[in-house]
């Protein structure tokens, strides 16, 4: 699947999810599918700066070049932002992450209902994933 046929396919999952209340519940439910990160890579290299609550990405580079990232954090909500983030991007290559317009984020309405800190860890969350994404595609120049 590419990142905006994902984006895409949670877009239509929200707009089922007119309340707030709900579509934060989801967003906890959709945290609770992560696995949990290996303490062993809550290092502080992994964690997240801006971030109000502690937030830690972890990034894999597979045989195609494509690049597979695993996270955790020790808030909910923030662990199902996280998630969502991880379901469009995870497993591509630091081209389409490069390149990739993360329009769901407003889609969904998540950045106007978080409280500013919340918001300024989304941001610092998908500069972590870009940078991540700008290191491996140096490694294949």
């Amino acid at each position: 699947m590419t990142i905006n046929e994902t984006q895409d396919e949670i877009i239509e999952e929200f707009e089922g999810l007119t309340d707030w209340m709900d579509r934060y519940a989801y967003i906890i439910d959709l945290g609770n599918t992560l696995e949990p990160l290996p303490e062993n890579e809550k290092t502080p290299e992994n964690l997240i700066e801006g971030c109000q609550s502690r937030v830690w990405i972890d990034a894999k580079r597979g045989e195609n070049h494509e690049i597979t990232f695993d996270a955790d954090s020790d808030a909910l909500i923030v662990k199902g932002i996280v998630a969502l983030l991880l379901r469009v991007l995870s497993g591509h290559t630091p081209d389409e992450i490069l390149e990739a317009d993360l329009y769901f984020i407003d889609k969904i309405g998540l950045k106007e209902h978080l409280s500013p800190t919340r918001s300024n860890g989304l941001v610092a969350m998908v500069k972590q994933i870009r940078n991540y994404a700008r290191a491996f595609k140096m490694l294949d120049a």
